[in-house]
C-alpha cells in the first residue's frame, strides 16, 4: 500500500479432471500489523464440467481486533441455494436488498478470479480480457468487467517468469450495498484498476499474478512473490 508492505498470504489452486479446489489465507504484516492486526481465509470447491468451473461451496472468514465474521455460500449450477453471515449483521434500511433473482447465474468471488479462456488458441492473449462475471460474495451482488490493456513480462522471486496479460477491471454494484458509501462510489468510478493474469500450464486457466487498485491513500497492489505450478495429466496445481 503506497509502497509499504502491509500483508502476506498464500493461495493454492488444484484443478482436476472433474473437481477443483481453491483456498487462501493471509494477514497483516510489518507496520500495519502493529497498528491493526487482521487475518482472513477463503475457500471454494466445485466441479469441472466441459472444462468450466461450477462452484458448489464458498466460505470466507475475517478476524480483526474488533470482530470475527464468517460467510458461507452453497451453489448449484451457478445459482445460490443458501448463504449466511455469522454473526448476522444488523439490518440497514439504506442497503439495496438482494433478491432471489440477484442470486442466479453468479460466481463466488474466488471462482470468479480463475479465468478460463475458451477455444483452441493460446489462452494468454488479448482475447482473455474480453469477458466479465456476475459475483455474489454472501453480502453484495456486483458485476466485474474486463478489458484488454497490454501484454507484459513478469518475474516472481520464485517460480514463474514469463508473459502475463494485463486487463483493466471495472466494478458495478448491483445489490447488497449502501449507495452513499464513499468506497462504493470510488470503486464504481475508478478507471485505473487492473489485474495481470498468468497461465496454469497444461490448462486453459489464467490466475491473478498481480492486482493494482489505486486508492485515496495510495496505490494498493497484491502481487505474487512466489508462483509455483506442478502439472500432470490429472491434477494441474498452482500456488
Amino acid at each position: 500500500m503506497a509502497g509499504i508492505p502491509v500483508g502476506r498470504g498464500s493461495w493454492t489452486i488444484e484443478i482436476g479432471d472433474d473437481q477443483y479446489t481453491a483456498s487462501a489465507f493471509g494477514g497483516t504484516s510489518g507496520l500495519l500489523k502493529a497498528i491493526s492486526n487482521g487475518s482472513g481465509t477463503g475457500a471454494a470447491q466445485g466441479r469441472v464440467v466441459n472444462g468450466a468451473l461450477i462452484a458448489t461451496n464458498y466460505s470466507a472468514s475475517t478476524t480483526t481486533s474488533k470482530k470475527t465474521e464468517a460467510i458461507h455460500i452453497t451453489l448449484a449450477n451457478g445459482n445460490v441455494k443458501e448463504s449466511g453471515i455469522d454473526p448476522t449483521p444488523p439490518v440497514d434500511p439504506d442497503r439495496v436488498p438482494v433478491t432471489d433473482a440477484h442470486k442466479k447465474n453468479v460466481f463466488d468471488p474466488m471462482t470468479a478470479s480463475l479465468l478460463r479462456v475458451p477455444g483452441n488458441a493460446d489462452p494468454l492473449s488479448p482475447d482473455a480480457c474480453r469477458t466479465g462475471a456476475a459475483v455474489f460474495d454472501g453480502r453484495m451482488r456486483y458485476d466485474l468487467t474486463l478489458d484488454f490493456k497490454r501484454m507484459e513480462t513478469v518475474r516472481a522471486d520464485k517460480g514463474y517468469r514469463g508473459q502475463v496479460v494485463v486487463c483493466a477491471i471495472y466494478f458495478k454494484a448491483v445489490a447488497g450495498y449502501i449507495p452513499d458509501r464513499p468506497v462504493i462510489k470510488y470503486l464504481q468510478s475508478a478507471r485505473n484498476m487492473e489485474i495481470a493474469f498468468a497461465p496454469i500450464p497444461g490448462t486453459r486457466f489464467l490466475v491473478p499474478f498481480r492486482m493494482v487498485v489505486p486508492t485515496p491513500l495510495g496505490t494498493a497492489m497484491l502481487e505474487a512473490t512466489q508462483f509455483i505450478t506442478q502439472a500432470n495429466p490429472h491434477s494441474p496445481k498452482t500456488q
